[in-house]
């Protein structure tokens, strides 16, 4: 009888303890999915959420990853969209792609939708499988490591800014400069804003914002409320990203806005923050607005404005680390404390 392939892979296998390296049978694609060799998948907060039991992932064992790039290695019979030896980036949602939700392009409400290293085997191991219809084809001046992280701190900051409905020539202020608040200051950037007011504590952060162009606001040396209202003369910002998931940010988000504003929320949190109605919403007409994952259709945009050279990962992605659990972990780990480098990836084909 012949035997199984085998992969490595990193596991989650309890919510709360360490992920652990396996060997596993390589997966196998059925008629419209594509088996991918993973070349890098991106490490993200969420991650860390996934691991602790904050957001549960499941079924259990699951390999976590959800940011993916890598070369096809099969496909299915009737796929027709992507072949053997294309460079791709995955779109981590899978979902039927013929519900009212899906049609209508807003799939990551889809009751059946999984999402990749959340809901079905991720990234973080030497093949994945996927619907060829979550992938796109990774142009040759994008790397895999930069292709991994466009597909969800990128992507999500994106999506963040049209759902404020971003217009040339607004303000913007991005609460949290990680992988997707660096993102978020240059696509903001990018569609037109006329100035981008970047908030963090830490300092290299900060300086890497003021070289894409932001106004950088310390909120360790001051109320960075009080400091965005001194800069604006009062006015606020049009629109606000809040990208860390802590009740405070949220709140400074709200309260940073001028009249007609928008708050979009992407930080992921259990806990809940406080709004003055009359003062920050209602007199102001100012709204908040929920943030989930992104969409396929903001990808294509995405590939163009990196290539375009508008949205520069260089400096975002600065860290990789090969696949074993230590090094996986030792990761989260410092993202749990909200350190750590920019963006790291989990090198899986050197």
């Amino acid at each position: 009888m012949r035997r199984a392939r085998l992969m490595k892979t990193v596991r989650l296998v309890a919510a709360g303890r360490p992920l652990e390296l396996h060997d596993i049978p390589v997966p196998v694609p059925g008629p419209t999915d594509a088996l991918i060799r993973v070349h890098a998948a991106g490490i993200c907060h969420s991650d860390v959420h996934y691991r602790a039991g904050v957001s549960p992932a499941g079924p259990l064992p699951l390999t976590l990853g959800h940011e993916v790039a890598g070369v096809v290695e099969r496909v299915g019979e009737k796929v027709r969209s992507v072949r053997p030896g294309d460079r791709v980036c995955v779109h981590y949602l899978a979902t039927c792609g013929t519900c009212a939700w899906c049609a209508g392009g807003h799939e990551q409400f889809c009751a059946a939708g999984q999402m990749l290293g959340k809901h079905r085997p991720g990234g973080f191991a030497e093949y994945t499988v996927m619907p060829a219809a979550c992938l796109f084809v990774l142009p040759p001046e994008i790397s895999f490591a930069h292709g991994a992280v466009l597909m969800c701190s990128s992507a999500t900051a994106l999506h963040a800014l049209r759902k404020a409905r971003l217009q040339p020539g607004e303000t913007v202020a991005v609460f949290g400069l990680g992988g997707l608040g660096a993102s978020a200051v240059q696509l903001a950037r990018a569609l037109g804003a006329a100035t981008v007011y970047a908030v963090d504590l830490n300092q290299a952060k900060l300086a890497l914002a003021e070289k894409f162009g932001a106004v950088p606001v310390s909120a360790r040396t001051a109320d960075p409320v009080a400091e965005i209202l001194h800069l604006t003369g009062g006015r606020g910002v049009n629109v606000a990203l809040e990208l860390i998931g802590l009740p405070l940010t949220m709140q400074q988000a709200v309260r940073v806005l001028g009249k007609m504003g928008r708050a979009a929320l992407a930080g992921l949190t259990q806990q809940p923050f406080g709004v003055h109605p009359y003062t920050e919403l209602i007199n102001q007409e100012a709204e908040i607005i929920g943030v989930s994952d992104h969409l396929a259709r903001e990808i294509p945009e995405l590939l163009r404005l990196t290539v375009d050279g508008r949205l520069d990962l260089r400096p975002i992605v600065t860290r990789a680390v090969p696949l074993e659990a230590g090094a996986i972990n030792a990761v989260l780990d410092e993202l749990e404390k909200f350190g750590g480098a920019t963006r790291t990836v989990v090198s899986v084909v050197s």
